[in-house]
């Protein structure tokens, strides 16, 4: 079993928590060098992995993660996985953005992917498989 971890970037830890509690392998595409063939292999990892998780958190600064988690909650609902982290480094979602995260959530949980509300509740899901 192996699982993608896309989502945000930008400083954020929750990679590495979610690494510490991981039993399966996993593809981390974050990189200090962002080549072409970074995002060949991205891409290649996101259909090859069993598993492809979207972890959104109030660093994100760009929104191709969400597309990309609606894309994948449409085309392979069962091997995609959402989680949404109000809090990430001492930075908050505001309400009116968690509302919308929310609807979010809700979209991709309808398309038939997993949703999950921690990091605890995905490595639990995933090292269960």
């Amino acid at each position: 079993m192996k699982v993608f971890l896309g989502g945000t970037c930008n400083g954020s830890t929750w990679r590495e928590k979610l690494i510490d509690m991981l039993t399966i392998d996993y593809f981390n595409p974050v990189v200090k060098d962002w080549t072409p063939e970074c995002q060949e292999e991205e891409i290649k990892q996101r259909k090859e992995c069993d598993y492809c998780l979207y972890c959104i958190t109030p660093l994100m600064t760009g929104i191709y993660s969400i597309a990309e988690a609606v894309d994948d909650s449409n085309k392979r609902s069962e091997k995609t996985i959402i989680v949404c982290l109000e809090n990430d480094n001492s930075i908050a979602f505001t309400e009116h953005q968690w509302k919308s995260l929310k609807q979010f959530m809700k979209l991709c949980d309808i398309n038939g992917a997993k949703v999950c509300f921690s990091l605890r509740e995905v490595a639990h899901y995933l090292n269960c498989r």
